[in-house]
């Protein structure tokens, strides 16, 4: 979790609760040790968010506290609307969900004023949307990608050929009617575009792709702009 993330659910919890939170307690739930939380405190007050008490006793937000509202344009907010309903449309449930909560979290945080251009934009997706059908479950690469792990694919060709094959994921690819899987796989030994529609199955392995964070993905942005750039700049 980013810092600031953190700085942000700190101010959550103690806004949530009407007695004194320990370090322990926020720590347990942020996952970090308490001298991080004691830190972070310390920053907050220094950023003159008025939390009172001290360490072994709790800490407590000022009720009349609060942060100053989420200042977007018009334009800013029907482009995020946009952008979720896409998403809403066309993802896993999990993604799904996750762009409704967005449109939730952004009315939440708007002045009032603001609140019709996400009740009533003047843009919109097509209705009748439907995400692509496919076999696996593709939170599961989702999960691989964050976390940096190799996957064992079964994948079903075009030709109707099925391989096995041990990737490195990239990136989900998100298109109007299917998913695109970017990753390189071990067998051609370069990266390769895999359909998620033709992905039969899809199995977390034990080993991690062995690189820096965001060497792979460097390396991919190579491979693009090498692979894309025009015939004639080619050397």
């Amino acid at each position: 979790m980013r810092r600031a993330d953190r700085l942000f659910q700190i101010i959550q919890i103690l806004r949530r609760s009407t007695r004194p939170v320990t370090a322990a307690d926020i720590a347990e739930e942020l996952e970090v040790s308490k001298r991080t939380v004691y830190r972070d405190i310390g920053d907050l007050i220094g950023q003159r968010v008025p939390i009172s008490g001290e360490a072994g006793f709790g800490y407590l937000l000022d009720p009349a506290y609060d942060m100053p509202p989420l200042m977007l344009t018009p334009d800013e907010i029907e482009a995020a609307i946009l952008g979720a309903q896409w998403v809403a449309g066309h993802s896993d449930t999990l993604i799904a969900n996750a762009a409704r909560d967005v449109i939730v979290k952004i009315a939440a945080a708007v002045p009032e004023n603001l609140r019709p251009f996400i009740a009533e934009p003047s843009i919109g997706v097509k209705p009748g949307s439907r995400p692509p059908t496919e076999i696996i479950d593709v939170a599961d690469i989702r999960e691989a990608i964050r976390q940096r792990r190799k996957l064992a694919l079964c994948y079903q060709a075009e030709n109707g050929e099925i391989t096995d094959r041990i990737v490195w994921p990239v990136i989900l690819g998100y298109a109007e009617s299917h998913r695109m899987l970017v990753a390189w796989c071990e067998l051609r030994q370069d990266f390769r575009h895999f359909r998620c529609d033709r992905i039969t199955r899809a199995i977390l392995c034990d080993g991690t792709i062995g690189l820096r964070v965001g060497e792979l993905r460097r390396k991919w942005q190579q491979w693009r702009a090498e692979r894309f750039k025009p015939i004639q700049n080619r050397t």
